[in-house]
């Protein structure tokens, strides 16, 4: 009864057209079982010649030699397993994805050789033929063609017949940044075939989902710093290719600049002064192009920054002499696609004197596991958890059932102060106020009755005990120092040190910044 009443609140978030879809998906696949039904990976076509000036080359994928290197995992083939499930899906999803045909030294000969092989094997390869792997590997498989001046009319009718397969199985009943992949996949392949259907199809999709899943304030609605890199990447990209190719006299250009500048704006936002990113919801290091390369890219391709304050995401950040400090009080994302959340409200990060002091706790793992789920968790947040509930129910690697709303907000030009209603079974409302001045920050939590409360804080493997002791203020001998374990890249932990400070009702903080870290 748990488990049912847990879905049943998951499922009342979700979309109609969700709802429709999964239904039609699932009883499609028996009614094709049932009559041996089979797709032709092959379809005649007609190639145009594109101009793609050079994007940002791939770094987070590598290839030599048979061997791979995803996600800090390494794997040496004797002969390519396509299907090779062993370090996950989300590895076997990167084999499959072919961004390293655009990574640096790759030549058209072993390039060549990868695509061929993937041909050859295409009719038995299971995860790599989903919708969204497919949609990455036609952009770099015709950012590879393009670049290299090849014309292959055996590929070109693989690009076709995975084209057309693609928008049999397109991923309306995920949506979000799944959708938004399929239509840009799409988007290059309408060029590169000069196909009015594959057009008509992107075309409509990339409307819509744009103007919903861009923010007003120019974030992504998934509210991830990495997925937000990823996306304004992949929209820089489909403005290169348009750019320098008139078909449809350019007629997306517009629409893809203006998301663009918005999503520039943001970005410059959120970005520490050293460059990096806040690592909040699923975000990892050495995964998305970084700031600076996705600034550069484009300025080449003269896409400026729109400026705007953030709001609508729910992100605040301060900046003062000493520090920069990023601050969620917003939702945990859109209601009906929040797998890339975390039950993190009130969570923040601090950076001092352009070094990570208090941080995200990271993202190691998408696999179904405790990892995960511990790394979803209230716990693993810089926030306040009671009797050890969690503000919103994530669970099964990807999912959250009832989850922690915003009450009330006030903001001033130096504090804010929200509440949420994470615990309202236990008829509890937590709210908490940042004031952030020069050389302090005071963190003040409130709950609006006594209750066995603990707010943590997690520190960056470079900060010692010492350090928290002299920085961290506050009245309470119920506190502990204890480790835990920091994930800033997939696969990576680093034990590191977290504050752990009990309380009943209220709580002050005081954060010093006057001395060097």
């Amino acid at each position: 009864m748990t488990k049912l009443l847990l879905l049943f609140n998951t499922i009342k978030f979700l979309k109609p057209i969700q709802i429709k879809y999964r239904a039609f998906y699932f009883l499609r696949k028996k009614v094709r079982r049932f009559y041996f039904f089979d797709y032709s990976f092959k379809k005649k076509s007609n190639a145009q010649n594109l101009i793609f000036m050079n994007s940002i080359k791939n770094y987070q994928s590598y290839f030599l030699d048979n061997h791979f290197q995803f996600v800090n995992l390494d794997k040496k083939f004797h002969k390519i397993d396509w299907n090779y499930i062993e370090y996950g899906k989300l590895w076997t999803y990167n084999l499959n994805y072919f961004e390293y045909l655009n990574q640096n030294k790759m030549s058209t000969e072993v390039g060549l050789e990868l695509i061929e092989n993937y041909i050859k094997n295409i009719e038995n390869i299971n995860s790599g033929n989903e919708a969204f792997p497919t949609s990455l590997r036609l952009i770099n498989w015709i950012k590879f063609l393009v670049l290299h001046k090849i014309n292959n009319q055996e590929i070109n009718d693989s690009l076709y017949a995975q084209s057309y397969i693609l928008i049999d199985n397109l991923e309306y009943h995920l949506l979000g940044n799944h959708l938004l992949e399929n239509a840009f996949g799409l988007l290059f392949a309408t060029y590169y075939f000069e196909d009015e259907k594959l057009y008509s199809i992107s075309k409509r999709i990339l409307i819509e989902e744009l103007e919903e899943q861009i923010l007003k304030d120019g974030g992504h609605f998934e509210l991830s710093p990495m997925y937000h890199q990823l996306m304004l990447c992949r929209i820089l990209d489909c403005i290169n290719l348009i750019q320098n190719n008139k078909w449809k006299n350019q007629e997306l250009l517009e629409l893809l600049s203006n998301k663009a500048e918005l999503m520039l704006g943001w970005l410059d936002n959120m970005t520490y002064i050293n460059g990096s990113i806040p690592l909040l919801n699923d975000s990892a290091m050495g995964i998305a192009p970084t700031t600076l390369e996705l600034f550069e890219y484009a300025k080449r391709l003269s896409i400026e920054m729109k400026s705007c304050k953030l709001l609508e995401s729910g992100y605040r950040k301060f900046k003062s002499t000493n520090y920069e400090i990023v601050i969620d009080v917003g939702a945990i994302g859109p209601d009906y696609i929040p797998g890339h959340a975390h039950s993190d409200t009130f969570n923040f990060e601090l950076q001092l004197y352009g070094k990570p002091f208090i941080v995200d706790t990271g993202l190691s793992t998408y696999e179904n596991n405790a990892q995960r789920m511990s790394e979803r968790s209230t716990k693993a947040h810089n926030t306040v958890q009671i009797a050890k509930k969690e503000q919103s129910q994530v669970w099964g690697g990807f999912r959250v059932a009832n989850r922690a709303n915003i009450t009330d907000i006030k903001e001033s030009i130096n504090s804010i102060e929200a509440t949420h209603d994470g615990y309202k079974k236990e008829k509890i409302n937590h709210t908490r106020k940042w004031t952030y001045l020069e050389d302090i920050i005071i963190i003040e939590d409130n709950m609006n009755k006594e209750v066995e409360a603990i707010a943590r804080f997690h520190f960056h493997p470079e900060v010692s005990k010492e350090e928290i002791l002299e920085t961290i203020v506050f009245k309470s001998n119920d506190y502990t120092i204890s480790t835990y374990q920091f994930a800033p890249k997939f696969n990576v932990n680093i034990e590191a040190l977290v504050l752990e400070v009990k309380f009943l009702k209220t709580l002050r903080v005081e954060i010093i910044v006057n001395k060097t870290i």
